[in-house]
């Protein structure tokens, strides 16, 4: 699967966790296709690693904060239902959407995702 609006910024931390930084700005014509796309994502990460998101130093292989705004920087409501994997957006009234997204997640995740992804260190 490859992405058309996530690119994504790599990192890591000294204990090996892998972080992945994306931002996409999008004007409203493209915010279903930008919506489809996060989805697409995290609901591949949901059912690939089902049951273990969570903090990596609690445990858990992988998790991710998800974040939006409109051109004058208001919060837009986009938040992924893990029990139905969909995703609830709302695109800005006018203007652009931006749409921030952070993963972090355990080496073997950031393997299957790389592979999953076609995603580049």
């Amino acid at each position: 699967m490859t992405l058309d609006y996530l690119d994504f910024d790599y990192s890591e931390d000294d204990e090996g966790t892998g972080c992945w930084d994306a931002m996409a700005s999008v004007p409203a014509a493209r915010v279903p296709a930008l919506a489809a796309e996060v989805e697409q994502l995290l609901a591949w990460a949901h059912r690939r690693f089902k049951g273990r998101r969570g903090p990596i130093e609690e445990g858990g292989d992988w998790d991710y904060e998800l974040q939006a705004q409109d051109d004058g920087g208001q919060p837009l409501a986009w938040r992924f239902d893990a029990a139905t994997v969909r995703l609830q957006s709302v695109a800005a009234g006018d203007g652009r959407t931006t749409v921030n997204l952070s993963i972090s997640g355990s080496a073997a995740f950031g393997e299957a995702l790389r592979q999953a992804f076609e995603l580049q260190d």
